[in-house]
């Protein structure tokens, strides 16, 4: 029979599973000041300095969510016409609003703004599409002329055969002539870069309001979609990130964040021709297009031939403002050297937006109000930069619109041809010098398509719960999978019926192979880069996914909408259970048992004994978590263990990711240990970002003392190298490569706890290694050229480059000189919460190091 304790902790998960799936049934709540933020050039020794204070209820509601899940469903926009009036709710007047100071619109005012605006003008409507990270409205705003429901459906159903038939839409005369332009501009996706927000109203207002006979026409040809603020944590507070410590702007390849998720689906469900991203702050003015290397999967003679006079018009716009700061503009791509300000990575909002069919552009606005500035210049002088600032945004609104409009025939015709040549499986064709001015070799940049990949099912398969993770992430982004009905065989290789296949002709192939390729080691091509360089969700989310170059396969398939469910319990009644943690999904299994009271044991760093009694428990998280368990061999026995308490000096993302498994997490800092936090209830500690034992007072250093002689520490990077040394853990010597160094690398795993099962990649930014003897080395870089993807050049010639890397320990494990466990990280396993598939190793160092 059930005991009381495990039936009440049963029905207490199926409640937080039940309270996870309606997330927007959560009260809004004030974020706590002192979010974590990065520099806006990557995110290398910062990420190691700054200590990260997440607000605790953004980070609880990671620790509820099911691991890699998306938690909100997609937005799509409701089947009416224009206008839809939403009655937006009204949040209360918060004086503490970051904005206010400067004289713009503090969130409290947007809501009642947008209801008025509703309220006067049929051209008007505004909805929600999600929630930020802290529970706060994300606002679509549409403004066209009025459309009856037949007409709004008219419009969808052209919008949907440019991407599903091209062909059909090129020829299609009521679509070429009737179909209304899409122009997006995103606002505020960084919160304390504010002014996009007041400029992009400040346009609403004028097309809601204006009589002239050019407007009236403008808005019966075009769609202009704003999301007012991106980011309205962040607005709020003050940071760049939002209420989760995230800079969303780095998030499109994995879409962990809700306001990502939003603009995501928003840029699938409007299919714009032109997009901008308002940011700030530059100097000067900055208008993307930007420099090489330009990502490998664009259509770039299609996206190039539109955003570079389209950008020339905005500064245009800019100089026309007569601003002494904004008599020109920066076009990186025309006026910045190759790496200095590059569109590589699709993690950036406007460059997912290419995928997706848009010329997307970054503009950054050019007099800076945060940081120091917000603090130290006069009210007058922030508000006069404030309004500069504004008038920018605007005008580059305005100009993006008419653009849009003078272009609407080039623009709809290139669209329908980067669908076509996606689902004609064509070559990118080849760019010719001068193409566009400026155009040359050093902007050159294609791939050869593979014609699928197939995600296996079945044995073949090493993690199910990774590969529903990544099938829904790719279907979630609009790219098309299918699920084979029957056996099939594809370049020598046999395949389960319920495989799943990524036929590449198909209209965001672009967008599909940015996400699975393995990238490109593009470190001579350029001297340096804006931001990372090398990503893979196909060799670091844990799933087996296999490349075919030439060939499709041959077999029935079906379209798939959301992976087929995972979770199972494949033992008879009565025997005991097996999970072997390969994955973070795995990880977020064991913790909720941990949670229920079920007595765990493991057998070796990966495989967790469940009792047969609490066959109930495992059902549940099995189905909750999509993991399976199996039948242990008889007589196993193991070590029992218990849920670890986690005191944890990390960075933001590394927090999310933590909480995102399930674990305990305290966050600490020197700051806060000198201040008198204590570590006595905490089974192992975290290093890797805000803690240094040299700067403890005598307070602090007795509390990590203590701790480290009974229990354990994990450390990451170079915060966490420092803390090895200064509390002399492990003998160990770390070796650091460049700062900015960074992508995916080959590793060969050769240790017992962080190496059992581990992916043969992980990824690094600002690489260590270390060298010595009285350590296991759990995890080395591959022995030849360890990077597969990325940028990672030598620190001076000969030093710290991948070629001294190459089979040195990139992770290492051991008993402490002071009798405790410790783990030390020289990759980055829990990055932006990206390289989901390496979770469980970080976890496996964590149980081992509390043992």
């Amino acid at each position: 029979m059930d005991s009381p304790r495990t039936l009440a902790g049963l029905g207490a998960l199926l409640l937080a599973a039940a309270l996870v799936s309606n997330p927007a049934s959560a009260e809004p709540v004030e974020p706590v000041p002192g979010a974590h933020s990065t520099r806006d050039f990557g995110n290398g020794p910062e990420r190691n300095e700054i200590a990260a204070t997440t607000a605790e209820a953004s980070a609880e509601a990671a620790r509820a969510a099911p691991l890699g899940a998306t938690p909100d469903s997609r937005w799509t926009p409701p089947r009416r016409g224009y206008p839809r009036r939403t009655e937006l709710r009204v949040y209360p007047e918060n004086p503490a609003d970051k904005s206010i100071k400067l004289g713009l619109v503090p969130y409290h005012g947007i809501a009642p703004r947008l209801n008025a605006l509703q309220a006067a003008s049929d051209r008007v409507s505004a909805e929600v599409i999600g929630h930020s990270a802290l529970g706060r409205d994300l606002y679509l705003v549409t403004v066209t002329a009025p459309e009856s429901a037949a007409e709004a459906a008219r419009q969808d159903r052209w919008r949907a055969l440019i991407e599903d038939d091209p062909g059909a839409a090129r020829r299609d005369k009521a679509l070429v002539r009737g179909y209304k332009t899409p122009v997006w501009i995103n606002a505020n996706i960084h919160g304390d870069e504010w002014e996009g927000t007041d400029g992009a109203l400040r346009v609403i207002e004028r097309l809601a309001g204006a009589t002239d006979p050019a407007t009236r026409r403008l808005l019966e040809r075009t769609r202009l979609y704003v999301t007012v603020t991106n980011n309205p944590d962040g607005r709020i507070a003050g940071t760049r990130a939002n209420g989760a410590g995230f800079d969303i702007n780095r998030d499109q390849a994995t879409n962990s964040q809700p306001e990502s998720r939003a603009t995501r689906d928003v840029v699938i469900a409007t299919q714009p021709f032109v997009m901008l991203d308002e940011h700030g702050y530059t100097g000067t003015t900055l208008i993307e297009p930007a420099t090489p290397p330009h990502g490998q999967n664009y259509e770039y003679d299609l996206y190039i031939k539109h955003a570079l006079p389209n950008a020339e018009g905005m500064e245009a716009a800019i100089q026309r403002l007569g601003h002494p700061e904004t008599a020109r503009a920066d076009i990186p791509f025309r006026d910045f050297e190759p790496g200095d300000w590059d569109d590589w990575p699709p993690v950036f909002n406007p460059m997912y937006a290419i995928y997706q069919g848009a010329v997307g552009h970054t503009v950054e606005i050019p007099l800076a109000v945060n940081h120091g500035e917000y603090e130290t210049l006069p009210v007058a002088e922030l508000r006069r930069r404030a309004g500069v600032n504004t008038d920018v945004a605007a005008a580059t609104i305005e100009a993006a619109i008419g653009y849009a409009d003078e272009h609407r025939a080039d623009l709809l015709a290139d669209q329908i041809e980067q669908f076509r040549r996606g689902w004609a499986g064509a070559p990118s064709p080849e760019i010719p010098d001068g193409f566009v001015p400026g155009f040359g070799p050093e902007d050159r940049f294609s791939t050869r398509f593979p014609r699928a990949y197939v995600i296996p099912a079945g044995a073949a398969q090493r993690s199910p719960a990774a590969a529903a993770r990544l099938v829904d992430h790719l279907v979630a982004g609009d790219v098309r999978v299918t699920r084979a009905r029957h056996d099939f065989a594809l370049a020598g290789r046999s395949y389960r019926a319920g495989s799943y296949v990524v036929d590449m002709h198909q209209p965001k192939r672009g967008l599909a192979n940015a996400l699975l390729e393995a990238g490109r080691d593009i470190s001579a091509l350029v001297p340096q880069m804006y931001d990372i360089s090398g990503w893979s969700n196909r060799l670091l989310w844990g799933a087996s996914v296999d490349v075919s170059a030439t060939a499709a396969p041959r077999v029935a398939t079906v379209a798939v909408t959301a992976a087929s469910p995972t979770g199972a319990v494949a033992a008879a009644r009565g025997r005991d259970l097996s999970l072997t943690m390969r994955d973070g999904a795995d990880v977020r299994a064991v913790n909720a048992l941990l949670d229920l009271g079920v007595e765990l044991r493991r057998t070796d760093a990966a495989t967790v004994v469940v009792p047969a009694g609490a066959r109930r428990e495992a059902e549940v998280v099995a189905d909750r978590y999509g993991v399976r368990f199996t039948a242990a061999p008889r007589g196993s026995a193991g070590t029992a263990f218990t849920a670890p308490v986690i005191a944890a000096a990390v960075s933001a993302d590394e927090l999310f990711a933590l909480r995102e498994m399930g674990f305990d997490v305290r966050p600490v800092s020197t700051a806060l240990l000198n201040a008198g936090a204590e570590l006595s209830d905490a089974d192992t500690l975290v290093v890797s970002s805000g803690l240094s034992y040299a700067q403890l007072n005598a307070v602090g250093k007795a509390e990590v003392d203590e701790l480290l002689a009974r229990g354990g520490v994990v450390t990451r990077g170079r915060t966490g190298a420092a803390f090895n040394a200064a509390a002399g853990l492990l003998p160990a010597t770390a070796v650091t490569g460049r700062t900015d160094a960074n992508g995916v690398v080959a590793v060969r795993n050769t240790g017992p706890v962080v190496g059992a099962g581990s992916l043969p990649y992980a990824f690094v930014f600002s690489p260590i290694w270390f060298t010595g003897t009285g350590f296991t080395v759990e995890q080395r870089y591959a022995a030849a050229d360890p990077l597969i993807a990325g940028h990672w050049l030598p620190a001076t010639p000969g030093a710290g480059g991948p070629e001294q890397a190459a089979d040195q320990a990139a992770v290492i494990s051991g008993v402490t000189a002071r009798g405790g466990r410790a783990v030390m990280f020289g990759t980055e396993p829990l990055f932006r919460a990206h390289p989901k598939g390496l979770y469980a190793e970080f976890a496996r160092a964590l149980y081992w190091t509390a043992s």
